[in-house]
Order: C-alpha cells, then structure tokens, then sequence
C-alpha cells in the first residue's frame, strides 16, 4: 500500500510475519527492528529493517532509539514481551516523554505490577516475592493459616510465577512442601500468589488518548490450551464492570496510548480480581482470531493506536462494534503430545470433519520422544475452529484435550 508521508513512521520490535504484512498492507511507513538473522531474509523481501539484539538493556541501549530518531521514526511498538521495556526506553526519547520508561518497567515486571495495581485501587490476591525454596514454603503455609486450615485440611494452592516471562512460561502450581523440592534454583527469584477461585479470562484493549477504543473479551477453556473470541453470553454480561475494571487500570498504569492484555479472575458473586497486565499483543494468535470474527487487522489497530499522528476520527471509523459486529465465534487449541513416545502426527477424523474444523498449524515430529512437560510447557501448534454456537465451539476445544495428534 502506498504510504502516507503526514501519518507516524513506526518501528516493529521483534520479528513476526504477522505483522510485517499487516504494516505492508498500511498506510503508514514502518521499520523492523529485529536481530542479525532476519537481515537475509529482510533483504530477499525487500523489508525495511534494521538490526538490533534485544537480549539485555545495556550502556549502547539509547543507540537504537537515536538511530530511529534520525530516522524520523515516530513511535515503536513492542510485539513480544522481551521488546517491551525497549519501546518504553526508546519511545521515552521518541515522544519525549521520561516517563514511558518507568512505566513499561511496571508493565514487565509482575511484582511491581501488582504493587502499581493495588496503590489504584484494583483487587488483587496475596502476593510476595521469594528468592529461595524457603521462601515459598514459608508463603505457602502462611497463606493457608490465613485461611484457617486445620491439620489435615488439604492446601490451599499457591502460584509461582517468573517475573518478566510472557505467558504460562515459568508457571507452577504448588500445594505441598515437597513440591517446592522440583523447583530449579535458576527459577530464582519468582513472585507468588495465592490461588483465586473463579472465572479467569483476557481483554485485549486498544488505548487512544487516554480511552478505550475498542475492547475485546477473550474466553479461556483451559488456560494454556485453549481460547476463543468474543467471549460467550454468560461472561460478556460482566462488560459493563470489565470496561470500568479496565478504564480503572488505564488511569493506575497511567496508559495514553497502545494496546494492554490483562487477565483477571471474575468470582461466582461477581467481584473482579486482577492477575496481571501486558503492553503487547496476546498469545495463541488471538489476534488472527478477532481477524477471523470482525474482519479488522489488530496489528494495524495496534499501529493505529501507537501512532501520535492518528486522529481520533481515524481510530472510530476503524474499529467495528464489539459483539454486535462479530461474524462467528472463532477459537484455537495448542495442541501437547499426550504420549512420551511419538513417531508420527495424525489429525483425527473427528476433527477434520467436524463442520467447525477451519485449518491446524502443526508439523511432524522432529524427535520421537516427548520432553516432559515443565510448569505448563510449550504447545507443539495449534488447531483453529470457527462457527456460529459459542457453546458449541466451547465444548469442542474442551473435547481436543481428550484427543491423540501425535502417535
């Protein structure tokens, strides 16, 4: 698409095709900054790219954000959760605004993220830092006193969670000392939490100008397998009090511009309880999933949102109405071998069939044996479903947890 000189020029911080092609397809001019090895690439396709390691925020860091500057590069958008803190120290220049930095500091870092969450007012569960095993043993039983277990009383379990990983990544549910035992020290520091019962789910908000501009409700079957977009009746209803939650997060976090993906936790009495917040696009391709169902391109939303140059008749004519304008329903299944020992990938008949079936990702085995599964692991690629009865499709993402794609 032929780009427009008088709106932003925005650099993309990480590597994905996704959203290369969606800047291609948009009015605005843009640059990759990705590591070494998307440079061949890059050139074969004729991509605007610059290259840059993202591994550690060091003494070169402002380099990359004076090197855009030159460039006339408006703004950059963080696209994984390892670029996150490099757009708010680059941005902080951009748009010279120092307080940018801080804040994606607080967007990264899950103990200071809850700390930032409840000086605004916003519920959250116990919560403590532990640097060693004795750390978690020690939260682990102070949470159940608090709970008034008596000997013998099954725990009450506690979540440990990394600091600054995206995700399930580093994820595991402790209920027994013993457990603390399969912890490696390298997991070193972590945060925990104490369990929340209840209804956990996502929103994908994009932010202009201090409002919401359009605010997506993603439905988890089972976390870290499955999820499908717009949520179902029965968790839409709490729209009204997710909107005031999320509108409370964007004056906490102090958030003017860009996309945000909380989770939280809605009880059976319907409090809200906030698990944490990300400044970058969801994982499981929720984002191909609203593509699906509405027909916009979220990257570009995203882009649009960044952009200092968008006006605030833009951003309405481009996002549809939530719900109302959804086509379908349209979910994903990551997909994890269910055996130890596997030669070959089989997509069952009952899936391929299936009038909801839409397509799968996955690949043939590269090793026969299946490494075991750490905390809630890696999916192998996903299957993607789409149709008319959010029942339906709920019940049959639940239904591929009991299923072989790998013999």
């Amino acid at each position: 698409m032929d780009k427009n000189p008088d709106k932003g020029y925005i650099a993309l911080l990480g590597w994905s095709l996704n959203a290369i092609e969606a800047a291609e397809n948009f009015d605005r001019r843009y640059v990759v900054v990705a590591p070494e090895w998307a440079e061949e690439y890059c050139q074969k396709h004729d991509i605007p790219y610059i290259a840059w390691n993202f591994e550690r925020l060091n003494d070169r860091s402002l380099e990359i954000a004076e090197t855009l500057k030159e460039m006339g590069v408006n703004v950059a958008i963080p696209l994984f959760e390892e670029t996150v803190e490099w757009a708010g120290a680059i941005n902080s220049l951009l748009l010279d605004k120092p307080r940018l930095y801080g804040q994606s500091l607080l967007l990264r870092d899950k103990a200071l993220m809850k700390r930032r969450a409840q000086l605004g007012g916003i519920r959250v569960g116990i919560f403590e830092e532990a640097h060693d095993k004795a750390d978690v043993i020690r939260f682990l039983k102070r949470v159940n006193q608090t709970l008034l277990k008596l000997d013998g009383d099954p725990n009450d379990p506690i979540h440990l969670k990394a600091f600054d990983k995206a995700g399930c990544l580093g994820h595991r549910v402790i209920r027994t000392p013993d457990e603390v035992d399969t912890i490696p020290d390298e997991e070193f520091p972590v945060l925990m939490e104490s369990h929340l019962d209840g209804w956990e789910f996502a929103v994908e908000a994009w932010i202009h100008d201090g409002k919401i501009a359009f605010l997506n409700i993603s439905e988890y079957v089972t976390l870290g397998y499955s999820v499908f977009v717009p949520a179902s009746p029965e968790l839409e209803q709490y729209r009204p009090q997710i909107t005031i939650q999320i509108e409370k997060l964007i004056k906490a976090f102090d958030i003017d511009f860009g996309l945000i993906h909380p989770e939280y936790f809605v009880t059976s009495d319907g409090e809200m309880y906030f698990g944490e917040v990300a400044y970058r696009p969801p994982g499981f391709k929720v984002f191909e999933l609203l593509e699906r169902v509405y027909g916009f391109n979220a990257y570009q939303a995203s882009m649009l949102v960044f952009d200092p140059k968008s006006t605030p008749e833009e951003v309405k004519s481009f996002f549809p109405r939530e719900v109302e304008d959804a086509k379908c329903y349209a979910g994903c299944f990551g997909v994890y071998p269910r055996r130890r020992v596997v030669s070959r990938l089989e997509i069952p008949e009952e899936v391929e069939d299936d009038p909801y079936f839409e397509s799968h990702e996955l690949t043939p085995p590269l090793e026969e044996t299946v490494t075991k599964r750490t905390a809630f692991g890696t999916h192998w690629g996903l299957i993607y479903f789409k149709g008319e009865d959010p029942h339906r499709l709920r019940d049959l993402l639940k239904h591929q947890e009991a299923l072989d794609f790998y013999v």
